[in-house]
C-alpha cells in the first residue's frame, strides 16, 4: 500500500532571495490554508510564493516596481475563503495566488471577478473553476496546475491497464476536490473496461475507518483509489495495514508529503527547504503573472488574461501556457512510488 498518483512537471532552479520589499509598490497576495488540516499544503504555498516575490525582486520587479506580498489565510473553509478574498481585494491587490482546496477557489473566484483581479491556482483542479468562470465570461481564473479530468484519465487507465480481473475501491472525502477527482477516475476506469467493486465516501476529519477497512475486507478489494487529502489518506493506509488489508494504495496530487520531490533549486536548497509539491506550482504562479504585466505593460485584469492566452511563460515548473479558459494546455502526469520514506518515479 505505497503507491501514489502525483501530478508533476520538470522544475529548474531557482534565483537567490531578496531583501525586503516596500508596501507602495504592487501588493499580490497568496491565500491558502495556513491553519487547519492542511496548513502543511498552505505552508507549501507562502513559502514558493515568498520566494518567487523575493527572486522577481532581486531582478528588478514588475513594470519597474517591486512586488508586495499579502498572505491570507482561508483554512480550506469555503466561508473563509470568501472572507479571505474580501480582504485582500480590501488591500488593492491585482493577482493572487490561491487558493489550495476547490472548494475555496471556486467561491472566492466571484470576489476576484468582481474587483478586477486575476488569480492563478496552483493547486485547485476541479474543473468547475475555469469551466463556470468561462461561462459567466470571466477572465481572471487561471491555473498553474491540471485539472481532474486529465489526471483522473491517467489514473483511471493506470488502474484498468493494472488491475484487469481484480477488485478496485474508489473511495472519496465529498469534497469538490476529492468527488471530482474519485469521480473522473472512475469514469476513465470504466471506459477502459474495469468496473469498480465499491464505490463509498468518507467525511473530511473523520478519524476512525475501521468499519469502511473491514467492508474493504469482506469485498476481497486488491486495490484502493482515494478521492481526498493526506490527513484521511494517512490514516486510512496505517488502520488497512493494521487490519490486514493489504490492498495497493493510490492516490492524487494532494497526497503531497515531505519527500515528493528531490529536484530543488539553489536558493532552496541554501536554506535547507525542500520545495516540494506546491511550493513550486505556487512560485510557478507568480512568474507567470510578472511576465504577463510585464508582457502587457499593465496591471488590468483583461491586459493581463490577454497577454497570459497569448504567450508561453517559462517557469520553475517548465514552459506554461493556457488556453481560453484558463487552463494549462498540456499538464504532465507521472506516476511515482513511495517506498521506505522515498520517491522515484516509476
Amino acid at each position: 500500500m505505497n503507491r501514489w498518483v502525483y501530478s508533476v512537471v520538470l522544475a529548474t532552479a531557482l534565483a537567490p532571495a531578496a531583501g525586503a520589499v516596500k508596501a507602495q509598490d504592487i501588493p499580490i497576495a497568496v491565500v491558502g490554508p495556513v491553519t487547519g488540516s492542511n496548513a502543511a499544503l498552505g505552508e507549501q504555498m507562502t513559502h514558493g510564493a515568498k520566494m518567487a516575490v523575493a527572486d522577481i525582486n532581486a531582478k528588478g520587479g514588475v513594470l519597474g516596481k517591486k512586488l508586495d506580498l499579502i498572505i491570507a489565510d482561508d483554512a480550506c473553509d469555503p466561508k473563509q475563503a470568501v472572507a479571505a478574498a474580501n480582504e485582500v481585494v480590501g488591500k488593492k491587490v491585482v493577482f493572487v495566488a490561491g487558493h489550495y482546496c476547490s472548494s475555496s477557489s471556486i467561491p472566492a473566484s466571484a470576489v476576484y471577478n468582481e474587483a478586477g483581479v486575476l488569480q492563478m491556482t496552483p493547486a485547485s483542479t476541479n474543473p468547475a473553476l475555469t469551466d463556470d468562470a468561462a461561462k459567466k465570461g470571466w477572465n481572471n481564473v487561471f491555473r498553474s496546475c491540471g485539472r481532474d479530468d486529465v489526471q483522473g484519465g491517467v489514473a483511471g487507465k493506470y488502474l484498468a491497464d493494472h488491475f484487469k480481473g481484480k477488485r478496485v475501491a474508489i473511495i472519496h472525502d465529498k469534497t469538490a476536490y476529492g468527488k471530482g477527482i474519485a469521480d473522473e477516475t472512475k469514469k476513465a476506469m470504466n471506459a477502459a473496461g474495469l468496473n469498480e467493486a465499491m464505490y463509498e465516501a468518507i467525511t473530511q476529519g473523520d478519524k476512525d475507518f475501521s468499519a469502511l477497512i473491514s467492508k474493504m475486507k469482506q469485498a476481497n478489494i486488491d486495490a484502493i483509489y482515494f478521492g481526498g487529502y493526506q490527513t484521511e489518506a494517512g490514516l486510512i493506509v496505517r488502520q488497512a495495514h493494521d487490519q490486514g488489508l493489504r490492498a495497493q494504495f493510490i492516490g492524487a496530487d494532494a497526497l503531497v508529503t515531505e519527500e515528493f520531490w528531490k529536484i530543488s533549486g539553489p536558493a532552496f536548497m541554501a536554506e535547507g527547504y525542500n520545495p516540494e509539491g506546491y511550493t513550486l506550482y505556487t512560485y510557478a504562479a507568480i512568474q507567470a503573472f510578472a511576465a504577463a504585466a510585464n508582457k502587457a505593460k499593465s496591471l488590468k485584469v483583461d491586459d493581463l488574461s490577454k497577454a497570459l492566452k497569448s504567450m508561453t511563460v517559462d517557469t520553475v515548473i517548465g514552459p506554461l501556457s493556457w488556453d481560453k479558459k484558463g487552463d494549462v494546455t498540456d499538464p504532465k502526469y507521472v506516476f511515482y512510488v513511495w517506498k521506505d520514506g522515498k520517491y522515484a518515479q516509476m
